[in-house]
């Protein structure tokens, strides 16, 4: 009926005179819905998350609402994301591996339990001055939790070893550790004191990052979800703002590949038999620039720049 007005003119015909030429009740046209907004405080929730973590996606934002008491289904919760146009801005592309790769390294070492395979790295990143800033990642690949998260503006062998030396201490030692080739991690003082730790090292081979994917994810989740997303002033406040973050992602951010659990979580329902070369020490002195864990200490609980 619309369209017939649109093309003979509002002025010439009348609605009423539309739908009797048209043969139909004037009631379709005018019926305007009694339902109240039953969406109203869903779709409120759902921009409160968005805001405080915009790079989630719909089905991570919708175990969130999940794990605040919402009994909501996931179709919904779907249909509104499209509606309000609350999709994520930037599409992620994932990495195409090269011809004639498998990644038989990540293959043949797959973590089984807790404490079996660790993986760390290097991200780098720059103070609001332009200096280095460099970050040392340490994870658990089977229970997908974030170990440490050192900061610094460089790291020698030496300070590696002290991480690891910590995180044996208060965890248990891992059963191997993969990593790349930096010098940081082939030393020979590192390879020696793993050797007698017995601690076996997967170094992955060289230009095949796929095969190091468990933190090679997470490292693309840090920089996507924080370091894109702040500017440090500081060593100091980075350490702070990187470590808010490790608990978040450890004890609230859910896992897509642990069944939509927290890693924290996961690990929690795990047998708790011993795991790993060496059993836990009761007291042990975090190195310099050691990242606690657990925290000895209350947290605050991480809040995202929204600015």
């Amino acid at each position: 009926m619309d369209a017939v007005r649109r093309r003979l003119g509002h002025d010439k015909v009348s609605q009423r005179r539309a739908c009797k030429a048209l043969s139909q009740p004037r009631s379709t046209q005018r019926y305007r819905p009694k339902r109240p907004d039953m969406d109203r405080q869903l779709i409120a929730e759902l921009r409160r998350l968005v805001e405080a973590y915009p790079r989630y996606g719909c089905e991570r934002t919708h175990q969130l609402l999940i794990g605040t008491g919402w009994r909501v289904n996931s179709k919904r919760v779907h249909r509104l994301w499209k509606r309000d146009h609350l999709q994520v801005p930037t599409r992620q592309h994932k990495r195409r591996r090269l011809p004639g790769t498998s990644g038989n390294s990540c293959v043949r070492h797959r973590a089984t339990h807790r404490n079996h395979v660790w993986s760390y790295d290097f991200l780098m990143d720059r103070t609001e001055d332009g200096r280095q800033l460099k970050l040392l990642v340490v994870i658990d690949e089977f229970t997908r939790e974030c170990l440490a998260i050192e900061v610094g503006r460089t790291f020698t062998s030496r300070d590696v070893k002290l991480t690891l030396q910590y995180l044996f201490a208060v965890r248990g030692a891992a059963e191997h550790v993969r990593s790349d080739n930096g010098p940081e991690f082939i030393a020979r003082n590192i390879q020696r004191w793993l050797n007698q730790a017995a601690v076996g090292t997967l170094y992955v081979n060289k230009a095949s990052p796929w095969e190091n994917g468990y933190v090679e994810s997470f490292n693309g989740k840090l920089r996507d979800e924080l370091l894109n997303r702040e500017l440090f002033l500081s060593v100091a406040e980075a350490r702070y703002v990187l470590d808010e973050w490790r608990l978040d992602y450890n004890h609230r951010r859910p896992h897509s590949g642990l069944n939509w659990q927290t890693p924290a979580t996961f690990a929690a329902e795990l047998n708790h038999k011993p795991t790993g070369t060496f059993p836990a020490a009761t007291l042990a002195d975090p190195p310099a620039r050691a990242t606690p864990f657990p925290p000895a200490q209350p947290v605050h609980q991480y809040q995202p720049n929204l600015s």
